[in-house]
């Protein structure tokens, strides 16, 4: 089976963070950083983009691939590989949408307890600018069941 494929990007602005809070579907209740599914035909970093635009309704001037990382969910056989980008340059003010309802939160202040139980072991990797390559293996009830998160220099990013 082929993993599917999507993007995580984390909009940074000095020592603060944009998540968003997910007001449905997959992670719903949950804060998160933003993005989705890469549609056909459609690079990495321009899904990242669209799907920035698409849950806040920003444009990105600029990302950077920091990572990807590969989900297992035990009972399913799909895996998600999920690029992670960096975002620092952007146009626009974050918009509440149908989907995410965006907030700033200073670095030290990460709602970690309302986020994605494996968010705690790879954003603080991320926030200290590293490059990184990771697996996470969830149980039905999105418990963490083993991870693993190694620096990487960016070219050994599979593609």
């Amino acid at each position: 089976m082929k993993n599917q494929l999507l993007t995580l990007s984390i909009i940074q602005k000095g020592d603060r963070v944009l998540l968003g809070m997910k007001k449905q579907g997959f992670g719903k209740g949950w804060w998160n950083g933003f993005g989705g599914k890469v549609e056909e035909g459609e690079e990495l970093d321009e899904a990242a983009k669209r799907e920035i635009d698409e849950e806040i309704k920003v444009k990105v001037n600029a990302l950077e691939e920091r990572g990807v990382l590969y989900f297992s969910f035990l009972g399913d056989p799909k895996i998600l590989e999920v690029h992670i980008y960096s975002v620092t340059e952007f146009k626009g003010e974050p918009q509440e949408t149908k989907e995410m309802r965006p907030v700033w939160f200073e670095i030290k202040n990460i709602p970690y307890h309302n986020m994605w139980p494996a968010d705690s072991k790879w954003l603080p990797v991320f926030l200290e600018g590293k490059k990184f390559e990771g697996r996470i293996d969830f149980d039905e009830d999105k418990n963490v069941l083993g991870f693993e998160i190694n620096e990487i220099k960016l070219q050994e990013i599979k593609k």
